[in-house]
């Protein structure tokens, strides 16, 4: 099998080679692929099945019972032995209660974020570790680059579009060092090539979404179990009501489908968007056409994960995603205790509280932190 340049996770490192790899595998392609690729490269590879969420989908399908039927199928044509271990206590704990608290505070958080930080590289890398594990790998795209002191960078993935850095941003250097991503030198495509060569029952298997752990589903309904709806009236930038939300959790920034509320007497004719909420009052408030009240023009991250440790300076400048998939933008940073102020090179649409700020250099991963309140291009006053 012809593989391409950069396929091989020398990110491991030679002095980790003591112990065994545990491998978190979901049961999806990437995942696999990364085994298949250290037990290639003669690391001893144990594979290990998360179970993180008990609840059945809206069909009344576990699918963790799916994906674990596709993790013994492949754990056996890679050769590796596989175990399942379960999590749903401390997901709940650290990552649900976190979601929900979120939600009703009017914030839109991003469980991915989270997950990462306190379940796969928290309670799974302690689970491998006591195992007496080296390392722990993962199917994220992303690359580590070993300094010789010791540090380690969080690398960019070499397919731009696949990369997760994004979600791995909240990691320590602690964490970093005993991690290992063997398909981040990889394109997606490659990977699925790997898999189709190698006759891995997951090859086409489709890419996971949704929530972390919990998966795709109607996230009003899911919402709806464990958050009572408060419905409540919607209006424009000028207080005039427009229509009725069934409560403020269901909206975010720059929501556009779903409003109910298409043609006004005498509107522009224009999509309508939610350009803010406010809790006190139970109002969620739209406007039509995308204008400057939608647009802000700096943030206040009040706690900033950094990767080395500390920020590179205490004002600097770099680039940063507000949402991931999103282009980087040049912004200034300005650190301030645990916290930054992030100031835009140019008004930046929909910053969203409780979605990350997520800082880089070049192909460096820094850091990030979630976002707290954001400076208006133009106030909203209802």
């Amino acid at each position: 099998m012809n593989e391409p340049q950069g396929s091989r996770p020398g990110d491991a490192g030679a002095a980790l080679r003591t112990g065994h790899v545990v491998v978190g595998l979901s049961g999806g392609v990437d995942s696999a692929v990364a085994a298949y690729l250290l037990r290639r490269d003669g690391y001893d590879v144990v594979g290990v099945f998360m179970k993180n969420w008990e609840e059945t989908g809206e069909d009344g399908v576990c699918t963790a019972a799916a994906d674990y039927e596709d993790v013994k199928s492949v754990s056996a044509a890679i050769g590796i032995p596989h175990y399942t271990v379960n999590f749903s206590e401390e997901y709940r704990a650290r990552v649900f209660s976190y979601f929900l608290a979120e939600y009703r505070a009017g914030r839109t958080p991003n469980p991915d974020v989270l997950c990462n930080c306190e379940i796969k590289f928290r309670a799974f890398l302690d689970f491998a570790l006591g195992t007496g594990a080296a390392l722990l790998a993962t199917g994220h795209y992303a690359r580590l680059a070993r300094g010789a002191d010791g540090s380690v960078r969080l690398l960019r993935a070499r397919d731009a579009g696949k990369d997760q850095t994004y979600f791995l941003a909240g990691l320590t250097q602690e964490q970093l060092r005993r991690a290992c991503f063997p398909i981040g030198g990889l394109l997606k495509s490659d990977v699925r090539r790997i898999a189709r060569e190698l006759g891995l029952s997951n090859a086409n298997k489709k890419d996971s979404t949704g929530i972390c752990f919990i998966g795709e589903r109607n996230f009003k309904r899911f919402l709806m179990q464990y958050l009572p709806a408060q419905p409540g009236d919607m209006v424009d930038e000028r207080g005039r009501v427009v229509g009725r939300h069934d409560g403020l959790m269901y909206y975010t920034l720059g929501q556009r489908r779903g409003l109910g509320i298409g043609g006004q007497r005498g509107g522009t004719g224009e999509s309508w968007f939610v350009i803010g909420k406010d809790l006190a009052r139970n109002l969620l408030i739209v406007q039509q056409g995308e204008h400057e009240e939608l647009f802000s023009l700096s943030l206040d991250a009040p706690r900033v994960s950094w990767i080395a440790g500390a920020p590179p300076a205490g004002e600097f400048a770099c680039t940063a995603k507000f949402r991931y998939r999103q282009p980087d933008r040049p912004v200034t940073v300005t650190c301030a205790g645990e916290g930054a102020h992030v100031r835009f090179a140019a008004p930046e649409r929909a910053v969203t509280p409780g979605q990350w700020v997520v800082f880089y250099d070049g192909e460096t991963c820094l850091g990030g932190g979630p976002i707290g309140a954001t400076e208006p291009l133009k106030p909203i006053r209802v």
